[in-house]
């Protein structure tokens, strides 16, 4: 009697085993989740969460994690069916198989979103995860410092908790431990804290993360210094003082040879650390450029295409922006071919935006400056792009202004002739206005002026004498005689036909 009862129990253990496990196989293919969802799975999986066999435990959470993944829908349906404080209990209290599925489904569905994230807070994981950290088993810690990442990207409040539990020294012993995997979504929750203020990222460098940090630049594995790169790039980015707590490491110029590194994202990631630290002030631009990274920089817009380009673009336009010798260095290191040839051929306009501004940023400072500008026939594409009716208003406006930046300072007369034709007014003004400037102390400026036909299409020209660009354009026609701005300008030819109707002949006039 006694085995026919314990049969029934085996048979019904052996029923919830089976349905648990083949949940869990089927959500992992996201052409299931519908129909289950349409079967009510959530509230079957939820009493097994604490089921008393820890193999249906561990699938039965493995299985909402998965469907939780799918979509925010299910993740928040996670929340309203009372399913978190079940795995935040389970984390305390169960196996670290356990530990390890709730962790993931708490990372499901704080991904999603920051309300989703926040119910996760609400619901007491945080406290949980952390102790996760301190775990022995790896796993465990790898999978709570997941959950606690997803958690802490999403805003400053949702970090803040995560900081307030006490993750940050744990994650940096994680970052220490010999698993390569533990490093890296250690790192990774390090960057998603401090990525958002300047505060944040003060906690992780009080906690010693930068010197760990960088010693793993040298790692070989590729996921590992893409997360590395970017930890040190959201520590960076904030203040002046945070990017150089994080260049006093001495991470130049050993970051540099990694901008030719197989990896795709490992390059933009060191691209992009350059970039923040060179923003911050003419100092850590001039060690960069000391390093050698502006050649490197240039090395890499050759090479990269796409939205790879930008981090290394806007690092040259900073590192140009702060004075004329630091522009020169990017112009030195062929800066200025690489950045006409992005402009030329990238298509997105947030690109071309951010290369039209660096190169704004060269030619701003000095009539030479301008010109290694304008000799990489930058300037027609640059008004080409701030007249393009299919060009964004940010693209035109970035465009627009970085030609005006150029003008103001280039004496380069065949570029500039190279716009009369086609300027807008607002353009025009500029260009001429440097015509203005030139023309009167320069002869031999004047003679080409005239024979390229410059001084012809300034006659053409229709300005209001009141007007800047009236202005200018009388300055520049007192710099010629009278009879050759006359000659050169609409109409003259059919006042000279018509003198010739009215001329006698001196032989006729003899006759007579």
């Amino acid at each position: 009697m006694a085995k026919q009862v314990l049969q029934v129990f085996e048979t019904y253990q052996k029923a919830r085993t089976n349905f648990v496990q083949t949940v869990a196989e089927l959500s992992s293919r996201s052409q299931n989740i519908d129909a289950l969802q349409d079967a009510g799975v959530m509230s079957l999986l939820r009493p097994l969460l604490i089921d008393s066999v820890p193999t249906i435990q561990q699938s039965a959470a493995l299985a909402l994690g998965r469907l939780a993944n799918h979509s925010d829908e299910l993740a928040a349906a996670v929340v309203t069916d009372d399913i978190l404080p079940q795995l935040v209990y389970g984390l305390a209290e169960q196996n670290r198989f356990y530990k390890k599925a709730a962790a993931f489904v708490l990372r499901t569905v704080a991904k999603h979103s920051p309300e989703l994230a926040q119910a996760v807070v609400d619901s007491g994981a945080v406290d949980a995860l952390v102790i996760c950290l301190d775990e022995f088993d790896p796993a465990v810690k790898e999978a709570a410092a997941w959950a606690l990442g997803y958690i802490a990207r999403h805003n400053t409040q949702l970090a803040q908790a995560v900081v307030d539990a006490g993750a940050v020294p744990l994650l940096i012993l994680c970052v220490q431990e010999p698993e390569v995997a533990l490093k890296r979504i250690a790192a990774s929750a390090l960057a998603d804290i401090s990525k958002h203020t300047p505060e944040l990222a003060q906690t992780i460098v009080d906690n010693g993360a930068i010197a760990y940090l960088a010693q793993l630049l040298e790692a070989q594995d590729t996921k590992l210094k893409r997360q590395v790169l970017a930890a040190l790039s959201q520590v960076a980015k904030h203040t002046v003082d945070l990017a150089e707590l994080v260049v006093e490491a001495y991470i130049f110029p050993a970051v540099l040879p990694s901008l030719k590194d197989p990896d795709e994202y490992v390059r933009k990631n060191v691209a992009t650390l350059v970039r923040d630290v060179a923003k911050h002030s003419a100092e850590l631009a001039q060690l960069i450029v000391n390093s050698g990274g502006v050649m490197a920089l240039v090395d890499y817009i050759n090479e990269a295409r796409g939205s790879s380009l930008m981090p290394a673009v806007m690092a040259l336009g900073y590192i140009a922006a702060f004075s004329e010798r630091l522009a020169m260095s990017v112009i030195v290191s062929h800066g200025v071919d690489a950045l006409a040839t992005a402009l030329q051929n990238e298509g997105e306009d947030h690109i071309r935006a951010a290369t039209a501004w660096s190169l704004g940023q060269i030619g701003r400072h000095t009539p030479q400056h301008a010109q290694h500008v304008a000799e990489a026939s930058v300037l027609p594409i640059l008004l080409d792009i701030s007249l393009a009716e299919n060009a964004s208003p940010e693209v035109q406006s970035k465009a627009s202004r970085a030609l005006r930046n150029i003008l103001q300072k280039c004496t380069y007369l065949p570029a500039l002739q190279s716009l009369l034709s086609k300027a807008p007014p607002e353009i025009l003004e500029n260009v001429v206005g440097q015509f203005a400037k030139i023309l009167p102390s320069d002869a031999k400026a004047r003679k080409q002026f005239v024979t390229s036909g410059g001084l012809k299409k300034i006659q053409e020209i229709k300005a209001d004498p009141e007007t800047e660009l009236g202005d200018a354009i009388m300055t520049i026609n007192e710099c010629f005689p009278e009879e050759i701005v006359r000659y050169y300008s609409p109409g003259y030819s059919k006042t000279l036909l018509e003198r010739l109707d009215d001329h006698t002949p001196a032989s006729q006039k003899a006759a007579a």
